[in-house]
């Protein structure tokens, strides 16, 4: 598709974060498998239904656009499971990788929260007022999973990592 509009620009980065989306669906069932902290497991379960939502969201939002529902492979996603599953294969023991794996799971979700950040503004810019609702529903649920996850890394998860670390 040759992008000559912000209203084009907005659909190709629509199928990116589309693909992003299936990428972290792919990938959460190995991850939450590896994490031994209950906080954390359920903050990964309840996260990955919701992208369910989000997913669906973006075939509302594929659909107001008169678009089909069709993804872009997203590099830098791939890069962050990447990086997310190499952390199983070093050995860690469990509170550190606990650790490291929510680390990770922060960078997908600060990921996620420039994706839908830019799209939205693009489709408040194009005055797609009912795209730029969907898309800030799925922001505000992405900023809300980054504060659980931090607030998770700081109350739990970080000290129990330190103490089996001492």
């Amino acid at each position: 598709m040759a992008t000559k509009s912000m209203k084009d620009l907005l659909v190709e980065e629509l199928r990116d974060i589309y693909d992003a989306e299936k990428q972290a669906l792919k990938a959460y069932p190995k991850i939450m498998k590896a994490v031994q902290n209950e906080q954390l497991k359920k903050a990964f379960e309840t996260h990955r239904e919701q992208t369910d939502g989000q997913v669906e969201r973006l075939k509302q939002c594929f659909e107001l656009l008169d678009q089909r529902p069709r993804a872009k492979h997203c590099d830098a996603m791939e890069g962050l499971i990447e990086e997310a599953q190499s952390l199983l294969d070093e050995g860690l023991p469990p509170q550190l990788l606990d650790a490291a794996i929510l680390a990770a799971a922060q960078k997908m979700e600060h990921y996620e929260i420039a994706a839908y950040g830019t799209v939205h503004a693009y489709a408040e810019a194009c005055g797609l007022n009912d795209v730029a609702k969907l898309l800030e529903q799925t922001l505000a649920e992405e900023k809300q999973t980054d504060e659980l996850l931090n607030r998770i890394a700081i109350e739990d998860v970080n000290k129990k990592a330190m103490q089996a670390a001492a």
